[in-house]
Order: structure tokens, then C-alpha cells, then sequence
């Protein structure tokens, strides 16, 4: 707590005066005053505080926030609280996580390199935590492992942390003590490094995500952080689809996505439909141009952030998501059986004079799951999707729609894209069949893998 009788702030963290406490410099191998965190007689190491609009365009952070800040002696000043939260990954399912600030994930910290920043990090959880900052240059001391490189912070406890941010690019920060339970129930973010002097093409719209996965089984209120391989939530900042907002993009906009993934076990394709996108950076910062590689999916790993950046030129409606499959689901799972081609005839009617309301389900796939709209269990969602401008949409989990459009008054919500005619799949019609020779009951056939015939032996 920093109000408390007698205390003092040392080394990032709080110390009690008296017998008890040795100054910092008294320590053997503390550093110098020339090296220590900002104080009066050190030689200033870093720039006036960056401003948005000024020396970078802000980032977007879709069904997020931002950490808020204020500039004292031309330092950067933060405060972030590490607190239970009550988090609503989609109407109809929530749960008790740990997060920063009322928010899971922690709000997005956006700096610009050569910034000097504070940070107070305040403890209102029942456990003892720390932050650490994920891929950024910094002293070992501010490094926040836990038992490493400082005490945990006591619950009611607040530390300080402080350093000159000398990079750009796209970082995380997380818990470092006890991080299986603490990352599984939400205690991550993303930090964000403006370059002093930016390179290449400026960007009109710069969407931050963070990637995560959990275990909530259905009826249940608390993710479950001993899980190890069967996660069933799939999130897009906490999100998961159809709760996961849009990016909204005119057309002709130059784009940047920067995806994190702090997911406990799995890497994530993202996959983005209708693009082509360039991969500008790693965690470790921007990838010169000459090394720079088109591709429409990017493998994000686990505990790495990357960055991709294309011109926004064709507009529609683009699916963006996982192309692990089972990661587009919600609340899915392997425990049952597979009933897929299974023929139930008239077992529905039988078993219906018993159990009122039955009906066998699988054997034609998941499809059709939400789109029934059946009774799901307690604090639990349908397993895919929802409605779209066609039919129902069959994905969920962490999926979520890049909406480019011509003429936009405001980056909010359009509403579904009006594919102009001739450019949207139809049912086809018996002229157009006729026409094209199509015969749809005629056996359906094939051309040889090797039109030659030849065989390699």
C-alpha cells in the first residue's frame, strides 16, 4: 500500500525505514546513482514523452482498452491494478478471471521508443503476483520474475517499476509468479512501441489482438488453469465469436495487425480472407524490407507477437481467424462419441416416449448446432457462430471479420456488405446448367493426378 507510516519507495519496491531497511546504495553491487531509475543526479537517458497524433497513430483495440497515463518531470506515469474480474467472453458466458484494471486482458499499454515510463503496480488480488514485460530491453532488476529478479508484490502491496523503453514494436506483459494459474485465468496484455522515427509507409488503421485460450467447461465459473491440452475457448481480446467486433477499414486504407499470443499450449494461424498481407515484424521489432515475405496466414507461437501490414483495396465482408479448426469452436470438446454417417431412423420417436424432446445430433456434423437454438447447459454458449447476412455463420471461438468499405463517416459497425450483382455465389439455375453442359445426376469424375499415364516407380 503506498500510504503507510514510515515507508519509502526503493528499488521497485516498498520498503519500511529503519533498523530493519538498508539503502539501496549500501547494498553490495547496487548500482551507482549515474544508473539508478530516474532520480534527482542521474543523467537523463530518454526523450521527451512521445504523444499520440503527434509522433504515432494510435492503435485500435477491438473489444479493449487502453492503460491510461499521465507525464510527471517528463517521465510517463501508469498505474495498473491487478484485481479479480468478472469477464464476459460472450452473452451467455461469463466467469471469475484475474485481470488488470476491470479488464481481461489488461488494457493495452501504448508507449513510443526512447520514452521514459513509470509503472505502480497495485495488488488487489489474494495471491502474490509481478509483472513481467514481455520481449522489451530493461534493466535485469525490472525484469519481474518473480523470486528472480524481485519479490513478489503482496496482496495490498504496490511496486514500482521504471525504465526507458529502447525499442519499438509489439511486446506483452503477464504475471511471472505462479504464471499457469495466473495467465490461464487472464493476467496478460499487450505493450506497444512506437517507433521515435518511424520507417516504411504510414498506416491509417493499426489494430492491436491479443490471442488466449481457456478451459471453461459448460456450467462452470472459473477457467481451469491445471488444463493442459483440451482447451474450449478460443479468444480474440477475451472474445470469442459472434461476441468479437469487427475491424472496420475504408477502402484504400493502409492496415497493420498486430497479433499476440500468450495461449497456454497452442500456436495459432491466423488466416485473413480476400489478402494478401506482408510479415513487417516480430517481437524482436521490424523486419527490414528486403526480408519481408507475402503470405494470407501468419503462425503466431506461443509467448511471440507478429505483424502484418497490406492496403485495405477490395471491400467486403473478410472472415480473419484461427485455421486450427477446432479452435473456431466454443466450448467444444472430444468426450463424446463420434456420430458422424450414424443413420438413427426411427430411434428419435422411440426414445422420445422415455426422455420427451430428444433428438440424436452429430451425425451430419456440428453445422447445425446454433443454428437450432437449442437449450444450451448454464453459463455455456452454442459450439459455433452466429447469424449472418446469408445464413447461419457455422464458426465461432476466435473468429471475427475485417469489414472494408467505400465512403465510411465513422469506423463503426456498417452492417453486412451488399456484394453488388454478378459477385456473389447463387444457386444455380436449370438454364445455366443446360447451357454449360452440367449434368448434376451424372456420375462424377475425375482427371488422373498424371495426365500422361506414366507411373514413377
Amino acid at each position: 500500500m503506498l500510504a503507510r507510516t514510515g515507508a519509502t519507495l526503493a528499488g521497485g519496491a516498498l520498503l519500511l525505514r529503519g533498523s530493519s531497511a538498508q539503502a539501496q546504495s549500501n547494498v553490495p553491487g547496487a548500482p551507482t546513482p549515474s544508473a539508478d531509475t530516474g532520480r534527482r543526479n542521474v543523467k537523463q537517458d530518454w526523450q521527451r514523452p512521445g504523444m499520440p497524433g503527434r509522433d504515432y497513430q494510435p492503435v485500435v483495440v477491438p473489444n479493449g482498452s487502453k492503460l491510461p497515463w499521465k507525464v510527471v518531470d517528463g517521465v510517463k506515469v501508469f498505474h495498473l491494478v491487478a484485481e479479480e474480474v468478472e469477464h464476459e467472453f460472450a452473452p451467455g458466458l461469463t466467469a471469475h478471471c484475474w485481470g488488470y484494471n476491470g479488464q481481461v486482458h489488461g488494457p493495452t499499454i501504448e508507449v513510443v521508443e526512447g520514452d521514459r515510463v513509470r509503472f505502480y503496480v497495485t495488488n488487489r488480488l489474494p495471491a502474490g503476483t509481478t509483472v513481467h514485460w514481455h520481449g522489451l530491453l530493461l534493466p535485469s532488476g525490472m525484469d519481474g520474475v518473480g523470486g528472480l529478479n524481485q519479490k513478489a508484490i503482496a496482496p495490498g502491496e504496490t511496486f514500482r517499476y521504471e525504465f526507458t523503453v529502447r525499442q519499438s514494436g509489439t511486446g506483452m506483459y503477464h504475471s511471472h509468479h505462479d504464471e499457469m494459474t495466473q495467465m490461464a485465468l487472464g493476467m496478460v496484455g499487450l505493450f506497444i512501441m512506437h517507433p521515435r522515427q518511424p520507417v516504411g509507409p504510414r498506416v491509417d488503421r493499426d489494430f492491436a489482438i491479443m490471442l488466449h485460450e481457456w478451459r471453461i467447461d459448460a456450467g462452470t465459473r472459473r477457467p481451469d488453469p491445471n488444463e493442459m491440452t483440451d482447451f474450449n475457448v478460443l479468444t480474440m481480446n477475451a472474445k470469442v465469436f459472434p461476441a468479437t467486433e469487427p475491424l472496420v477499414v475504408r477502402k484504400g486504407e493502409r492496415v497493420r495487425m498486430r497479433f499476440g499470443n500468450l495461449s497456454a499450449m497452442d500456436h495459432h494461424p491466423i488466416h485473413l480472407h480476400g489478402y494478401h498481407f506482408r510479415i513487417t515484424e516480430t517481437d524482436a521489432g521490424r523486419i527490414p524490407e528486403s526480408a519481408q515475405w507475402p503470405e494470407t496466414t501468419v503462425l503466431v507461437p506461443v509467448g511471440s507477437t507478429r505483424t502484418v501490414e497490406f492496403v485495405a483495396n477490395v471491400p467486403g465482408d473478410w472472415a480473419m481467424h484461427c485455421h486450427m479448426t477446432h479452435h473456431v469452436m466454443n466450448q467444444m470438446g472430444h468426450g463424446f462419441p463420434n456420430m458422424v454417417g450414424v443413420k438413427p431412423d426411427g430411434l428419435d420417436a422411440k426414445v422420445r416416449t422415455l426422455m420427451p424432446g430428444y433428438m440424436t445430433m452429430g451425425q451430419t456434423g456440428m453445422g447445425d448446432m446454433g443454428d437450432m437454438g437449442m437449450a444450451v447447459p448454464e453459463n455455456s454458449i452454442p459450439m459455433v457462430g452466429g447469424q449472418g447476412p446469408h445464413d447461419y455463420i457455422t464458426m465461432g471461438g476466435m473468429f471475427t471479420l475485417l469489414k472494408v468499405r467505400e465512403n465510411l463517416t465513422s469506423y463503426a459497425d456498417p452492417g453486412w456488405y451488399e456484394n453488388p450483382p454478378g459477385t456473389q455465389s447463387v444457386a444455380a439455375t436449370l438454364d445455366e446448367l443446360r447451357r454449360d453442359g452440367i449434368d448434376v445426376k451424372a456420375p462424377s469424375t475425375a482427371d488422373p493426378g498424371d495426365p500422361t499415364g506414366s507411373r514413377r516407380g
